[in-house]
């Protein structure tokens, strides 16, 4: 698709695109789309009745969440996507030849302030790269039994805090806790000294189930929105300790960072793939009639405060061994109720080989094989004044489609 837009060779936002997401400028938060470097206030375009004959409610993009137009269903979603490709596509003049409403309605990219895209009721993190579950398995137990016993049979999950998930931006305080070394006969309290990134992405729920009902995989993506790039902090000392026996705790709820704009599962259709194969074979709730999962190119980077950078991990979110449908009929098979805006992530997204690994605990061996950075420093772990940049996106017979990046500092604690 061509468009009367510029957008820039490589960009994340072609007019296949069309992201959803939240900004600010002048008028409060209102809903956007991004095409190339352009902010395109869609608020505007419906009150100039742009998008007339689309069941889409007077507020529809006046409000400060994209829950309740999420809610409206893909009939409507879709179509308002589909509409937003008309507009701007190179042959249309309906609002290329209306100067006004241009003016109004589009903003360059540096001129907003973008937010949280959802409002998160609920979110859980899943463990679903096999090669990240063998990784972490083999430096904290025995190789030889890196998984434990369920891991091939279901989703591995836990629910976190959705309270303390931000967006691209925003800063990140080194979390305090209790930790306790391998010699020390007591813990003891302070800041963390591990602190790791985790190369995720997530997935938004866009249809809610009701409570005792289930979602079956056939069934699954219908209930999925979009996905964004999801870098899920965790205090690697402090979740050690306090893991056993109920799981993650402060070692990971003190933040998650996810990237602004939610990119649709139609726009990600082209990029369907096959998943690892499943040995041994899953339940009948779990198995796949056809490809579940999706080809999307991740990148880490460490930018240190003097701004020297390195990307650290190569990775693919087709590694995931569990697939989202998988994940959301696990989720539900018991009848939880998930709700429209609920978040998903997907677990550290690890690649086969070491340049793919998607955390500092993987790609530095635990401490052991530090990494060079290009001002002579080196990482084990992050450091204060570190930020993490993390980027995604597909490309296929020319056709890119990106999510941008996720981009936070690391502050002292507090």
């Amino acid at each position: 698709m061509s468009s009367w837009i510029d957008i820039p060779s490589n960009s994340d936002f072609s007019l296949e695109n069309i992201p959803f997401g939240i900004y600010s400028k002048n008028n409060g938060l209102r809903a956007a789309t991004r095409i190339g470097n352009t902010i395109v206030d869609l608020d505007v375009l419906h009150k100039a009745g742009l998008f007339s004959g689309i069941s889409l409610p007077e507020e529809a993009f006046s409000q400060s969440v994209l829950n309740d137009f999420i809610s409206l269903g893909k009939l409507v979603t879709n179509a308002t996507r589909a509409r937003i490709q008309e507009l701007f596509s190179t042959e249309n003049s309906q609002l290329q030849g209306n100067e006004q409403l241009v003016i109004d309605a589009l903003w360059k990219l540096d001129e907003v302030q973008m937010h949280l895209p959802v409002r998160v009721g609920d979110y859980t993190d899943f463990y679903s790269s096999k090669e990240h579950a063998t990784n972490v398995g083999t430096l904290f137990r025995d190789p030889a039994n890196a998984l434990f016993p369920n891991w091939s049979h279901l989703p591995v999950g836990y629910h976190g805090r959705s309270s303390s998930i931000v967006v691209s931006g925003t800063p990140v305080h080194r979390p305090k806790g209790q930790t306790k070394a391998d010699d020390a006969d007591v813990p003891s309290f302070g800041p963390c000294r591990l602190l790791d990134f985790e190369l995720e992405m997530a997935f938004i729920v866009g249809k809610s189930n009701d409570l005792g009902s289930s979602v079956s995989v056939e069934k699954a993506e219908d209930h999925i929105f979009g996905m964004v790039v999801f870098n899920d902090w965790s205090a690697r000392d402090i979740q050690k300790w306090e893991y056993v026996p109920l799981g993650p705790f402060l070692g990971k709820n003190f933040a998650s960072s996810i990237s602004p704009w939610i990119i649709t599962m139609e726009a990600l259709e082209p990029f369907r793939t096959a998943s690892p194969t499943q040995d041994p074979k899953v339940l009948p709730y779990l198995e796949m009639k056809k490809d579940h999962n999706f080809d999307i190119n991740l990148e880490a980077i460490i930018e240190t405060s003097n701004g020297d950078s390195k990307t650290v991990s190569n990775s693919n979110f087709k590694y995931m061994y569990w697939s989202m449908a998988q994940q959301l009929a696990h989720h539900t098979v018991n009848g939880c109720n998930m709700q429209v805006g609920d978040m998903c992530g997907s677990g550290t997204l690890s690649g086969p080989a070491p340049d793919s690994y998607g955390s500092m605990l993987e790609i530095s061996w635990k401490g052991t094989k530090p990494v060079s950075m290009p001002d002579g420093t080196e990482r084990k772990f992050l450091q204060d004044g570190d930020s993490v940049i993390m980027k995604a996106f597909c490309e296929k017979d020319g056709n890119r489609i990106g999510f941008g990046e996720v981009r936070s500092k690391i502050l002292p604690a507090i």
